[in-house]
């Protein structure tokens, strides 16, 4: 039996909670407080206690898909990075770069929804940017 914990970041929310993810035999199990991070302090809320769930079910999409032909079909990475390239080129160029907008998530870390900003600003040239706790 291999046993091991890695400490990651709870994805629910921006309070930046950490935690371990327990693995047994390569396989997520379970999920430990952090008792020395600074803002969980050795506690979770449920959401944090569960967070293991979602990367074990069935119903998780683990490849991109893309619509052809009115249906949704797997794809390489590649090819669905080229499609949403291709679409957001084609929208800025059609529309100009006001159509494009971008909903940031409470699931990603500070660090994450910082970049996606910058992205928003700096590659799609608009400002157009909210944040999901908003809505």
């Amino acid at each position: 039996m291999n046993y091991e914990n890695v400490l990651t970041t709870c994805p629910y929310c921006g309070a930046g909670c950490n935690f371990y993810l327990q693995i047994m035999d390569g396989e997520l199990v379970g999920v430990l407080p952090c008792k020395d991070h600074p803002v969980s302090q050795g506690k979770l809320c449920i959401k944090g206690w569960t967070a293991n769930e979602f990367v074990t079910s069935p119903e998780r999409l683990t490849k991109p898909l893309i619509k052809r032909d009115g249906k949704f079909v797997e794809a390489s990475w590649d090819e669905a990075l080229d499609a949403v390239a291709a679409k957001f080129k084609a929208t800025r160029e059609n529309h100009g770069p006001d159509a494009l907008a971008v909903l940031a998530s409470a699931k990603i870390t500070n660090e994450e929804n910082y970049a996606l900003m910058k992205f928003t600003r700096a590659v799609l040239g608009t400002n157009n940017i909210d944040h999901c706790a908003r809505l």
